[in-house]
This record gives C-alpha cells, structure tokens and sequence, in this order.
C-alpha cells in the first residue's frame, strides 16, 4: 500500500514538472517561423517512420494486443499519412486574407496538450498526436496507459531526439514514466495544460470531459456493415475478413457486425469462409460469449485483441488453425446477446435481413447500443442504398465498399488521415471529425469596418444629456489613393510585436 501511494505521489509531480516544462518550452516555441515549424515535425514523422517496425514491435511485447507486422503498418500510417496531411498547412502567423470582406486570419496555438493515449494503439497514437500538436505549436505531455507505457515512452524519446535535433525546444514534447490515475488526473487539471485530447476507453474519455477545460475526446464504436445485393460479394467478403483480423480487431473502426442482404447472403458467408472465417457452432458461441464478457456487459480485457486460436483455447474450445476471425450467427441486439455489443477481438456477429430497409433498422439498433456517432461500412453498387445509409445512420464516418479499420482512419479513403475518430453529440464528444493540426490551432481573426453602426445605436440613453458640440456621426475617414495593402500593414504590426511570420 505504501509503494502504491508513493508511486501516486511520484506520478503527481512528475505531471505537473513534465507540465510546466512543456508550457516554458511552448512560449519559446511560439517565436518559431513556419519554415523551423515544418522541419522540426518532419524530422519527427521520419524517425517514427524509420521505426515503425520497432516500436510495432515493442507495442505488440508489451500490450499482448494484435499481430506486430500491422502495427507497423499503424505507425507507418501515424507517421507518413498523417504528416503528409498536415505539411502544407500553415500555421503560423498570417494564414489567410480576405480582401473582398476585410478578413485577416492568424494562426494562434492552443498551448500544451494532454494527450491521454490506448493501450491499443499505444505507438501509433502517440505519433499522430505529437505530430499534430507541434505542426500547430503547441506542447504535448502524453499520459499512456500503463500497460503501454515502455513502448510509448520509448516513441516519444525517438520523436524527441529527432525534434531536438532540428531546433525544437528541449520539454515541448514528453511522456509520463510513472503513470497512475491520481498522475493523470492532476496533468488534466493543471494550469499549464490548455487542452486534453483523449484516445481511449469510455471512462478515460469522460474524465476528460469532466475537468473543465476544452477536451477533444473519442467514444466506443460497435461499427456494423451492411452487404447489400448490388455488392461485389466476394470483395466484400474479402474486405471484412482482413479487416477484421487486422491488428487482431482493435481499432475500434473496425466491423462489429455483419448484416447480410438475405439474396447474397450464402454467397457471403462461403466467401468469407473461403478468406479464413470460422463459423460458431451454439456451444462455441456460448462459450466465446461468456469469455469476452462479464456479467455487467464490460469486455474482459484479457481477450481484448487476441487471434482466434488464443481466445479458443482461453474458452476451451476447439478451431482449425487456419481461422482468422471467429464468426458467430446473431438475431438479436442488446444486453441478452453479449455478441452484439463491440467487440476488440477477432469476433464478428453475421445477421440476415430481408432487404436494405431492414439492414437499415437493424443498423441502427447496433449503432444505438454502444457506438452512436461513430462508424458504419456499407459494401454496394446502388447508390440509392448508399445515399440511404448515410442520410440515416446516427454515424459521423461511412466507409464504402473498403475495410472499416483502414477506411475510418482515411488509411483507404480520403477522410483525413487520423487516429482519434470523435463521434459528435451523439457519441459525448464536441467535435464529430477525425482529428488533425485544425482541431488543436486556435484562429485569430482581425476584420476591418465593412458597415457603419445603425443610427439608432448611437442614440442617447433616458436621462443622459449630449455634451456641448457632440456630432451625430464621425467625420469620414479619408479615402486612400488606392487600394489598401493589408499584407504590408501585417508585416509591420509582427515585426513590431516581434513576431516571425
């Protein structure tokens, strides 16, 4: 008891030292130009690129979670996608001028972020959210959780010697070593910490929202997928299996769910088994069930991203060593079938519906049990179908007619390349994106007189008398010879505050 209180107090200080470093650090950074930005976070995003594979590696030793080779290919998605995103963003001083309506905009940091990040995705997270944090000028302390701490801790020192090494300021970017609740709590609610981004469980992400200060957080997905009959079946099948054995099933974009149209139904689910599925029979299914759940509906973490024959053998039942991904038959949804809740593992509910009406519905009553605001994939080639589905569903990302882990994430489509994936108001969150530099870089905006005050604003209040020789309006401002050069007007102002643009 007496080294869990001192680990407690340990970890305290070290939030608020690690806190205030960043946010000294932060205000030196401020000064920095665009150009010491851009090759400060490049110099970042290539280290982690060059080791990927290692930190895959050290992720996968320590978490237990996923296959090493697709945590690799994470961490390279975290590092080469997403700097690629961001390079050309500006984000220091004058980002944009509206001339026609007298509009100019300044980029402007957040200040130092808590960045709280997975066990699952522990490596890659903290890639993504160093790079966004600094490209915007902020600090960064990150809080891993405690089972993925060596492998975050030791992501950070590679990005760390690589920043440092291109000018960045030495305590802007770090990584708690002693992590505790208590230690996490008071990083949150220090003062020298502007914003929480929270990348994680349901309870760490309402934490965050609970502190007080602006939190961009994520929140639980039971993404379902819906087959339609215009589909390419055999893609479709082929998508969701490698979808949902990639990483062993924890990202949490990934299929929860199929929901077959009932005319490709059996096609489907002979091409899925052709790609490596494994059918559950009722006993098995039960025992799976009882295995990944408990009583109260909270997933065991022991089963969390485990490969088939694992979690087999952890139910004491028996699969052929050629599965990827168990698949058990549902017809219901809600607390009296454990399989349709999500599941971060390589276990996939399959139902049959008459048509994509009713793919619609059961869709929804998915979504309504544990991911609202979060994902759906919908495989078809009638447009009307999929027009319909994201018109309908209470989701803020559809991917079509590719993976749900890599589609999600802009890894196979054009969303922007992110690893926290917020749901909006549906899913507790303020924000309904993927997250990037815009969601973490404030924007100041300086907007010139376009229209004189109404008359009757300037009326005198009851009882107020006017002075002697007050005017009704001001005298007209003097018209410029030509038009007025705001961008030299700008250049003086920074360079007399001191500030490179």
């Amino acid at each position: 008891m007496i080294d869990n209180y001192d680990l407690d107090l340990r970890s305290m200080q070290e939030a608020r030292r690690l806190a205030i470093a960043a946010k000294e650090a932060q205000r030196e950074f401020f000064h920095a130009t665009q150009a010491e930005v851009d090759r400060i976070v490049e110099a970042m995003a290539q280290a982690a690129y060059e080791n990927a594979e290692y930190l895959g590696r050290l992720a996968h030793e320590e978490t237990g979670f996923g296959a090493p080779l697709h945590k690799k290919v994470k961490n390279e998605f975290a590092a080469r996608r997403v700097w690629e995103s961001i390079k050309d963003v500006k984000t220091v001083g004058l980002i944009r001028e509206d001339q026609a309506n007298k509009i100019l905009e300044f980029a402007w940091p957040v200040g130092v972020i808590a960045g709280l990040t997975p066990s699952t995705n522990p490596t890659s997270t903290v890639i993504f959210k160093v790079l966004i944090a600094v490209k915007a000028r902020n600090g960064i302390v990150i809080a891993p959780h405690p089972s993925a701490k060596e492998s975050s801790l030791e992501t950070l020192r590679i990005m760390a010697q690589a920043g440092e090494a291109a000018g960045m300021p030495p305590g802007l970017i770090s990584c708690m070593t002693n992590v505790t609740l208590p230690g996490t709590q008071e990083l949150m609610k220090h003062w020298a910490v502007d914003m929480i981004l929270a990348t994680g469980g349901a309870g760490m992400v309402k934490a965050a929202h609970s502190v007080g200060k602006p939190a961009i957080g994520v929140g639980p997905g039971n993404a379902p997928v819906w087959v339609d009959r215009s589909a390419d079946v055999k893609k479709a099948a082929w998508d969701i299996v490698n979808s949902k054995a990639f990483d062993c099933s924890v990202i949490c974009a990934t299929e929860q769910s199929v929901i077959a149209d009932r005319p490709i139904a059996a096609e489907l689910r002979a091409e899925m088994e052709k790609n490596g599925a494994y059918w559950l029979d009722s006993s098995q299914k039960e025992a799976i069930a009882q295995l990944l759940f408990k009583p109260n509906g909270a997933i065991n973490a022991r089963a969390v991203g485990k490969t088939p024959q694992v979690l087999a053998k952890m139910a004491g039942i028996d699969v052929p060593a050629w599965a990827r991904i168990l698949v058990a038959d549902l017809d219901k949804v809600g607390p009296e079938e454990p399989l349709s809740r999500e599941k971060l593992t390589t276990v996939l509910g399959f139902y049959v519906e008459e048509d994509w009406h009713k793919g619609c519905e059961r869709a929804i009553q998915l979504i309504k049990f544990g991911g609202e605001g979060h994902s759906m994939v919908v495989h078809a080639r009638d447009e009307e179908v999929i027009r319909a589905f994201g018109a309908e569903k209470p989701v803020f990302r559809l991917s079509i007619n590719t993976w749900g882990t890599l589609g999600a994430i802009g890894g196979t489509t054009n969303l922007t390349p992110s690893m926290t994936l917020a749901p909006g108001g549906l899913g507790g969150a303020v924000l309904a994106d993927n997250i990037s530099v815009h969601h973490v870089m404030n924007m100041k905006r300086v907007a010139y007189e376009t229209a004189p005050p109404p008359p009757e604003a300037t009326t005198l209040a009851p009882g107020v008398e006017p002075k002697p020789g007050q005017t009704a309006t001001p005298s007209p401002a003097p018209t410029p010879a030509g038009d007025v050069d705001i961008e030299a007007i700008v250049r003086r102002v920074l360079q007399e505050l001191g500030v490179n643009s």
